[in-house]
């Protein structure tokens, strides 16, 4: 077991509808500027947990993977956006500059799949989930805040979930 930082903590999904029940709890906290940063193998849970994040934070459309779209973008009853970038076939760090993140993110959160491509562009204060297969059901999922506010959600989210 890793020695973690303060302000990072891990948590052992037994299933996918655990996955996305925390990605619920993620959600419910997320606001315009927060950029999480998901980073894990192919079918390692970032989509599950991302469908998860949009039904915590009140998105009413589906999620889907936005691999061939680069950029989804989910819709509350009053309209405000949730971002959900797939970076996994971005050409380039030039291809994901042109896409203007930092005018998605000040509009609304922005979730990251494969966001260790990209990892130059993002902000600093950012949330990062590093999701690893422990078994075929099971994941590892390791949130860790770079930044205040990403320190913060992570100490929101570790009292939703673990209580402490």
């Amino acid at each position: 077991m890793p020695i973690l930082r303060a302000h990072a903590f891990e948590f052992i999904s037994n299933s996918p509808q655990q996955t996305r029940r925390v990605g619920m709890r993620l959600g419910a906290h997320l606001e315009p500027g927060h950029v999480v940063a998901l980073v894990g193998d192919l079918g390692s849970g970032k989509t599950t947990l991302v469908q998860g994040v949009a039904q915590g934070w009140g998105a009413l459309d589906p999620v889907t993977s936005p691999t061939f779209i680069l950029v989804n973008v989910y819709r509350r009853a009053q309209g405000q956006p949730l971002f959900h970038m797939d970076a996994y076939r971005l050409g380039s760090l030039h291809e994901a500059w042109e896409l203007d993140l930092p005018a998605l993110w000040d509009q609304g959160p922005l979730l990251v799949e494969w966001a260790d491509r990209i990892a130059d562009l993002l902000p600093e204060d950012r949330l990062e989930v590093h999701l690893d297969w422990i078994d075929e059901w099971k994941r590892r999922l390791l949130f860790q805040g770079r930044g205040p506010r990403a320190n913060a959600l992570v100490q929101r989210l570790r009292h939703d979930l673990l209580g402490s």
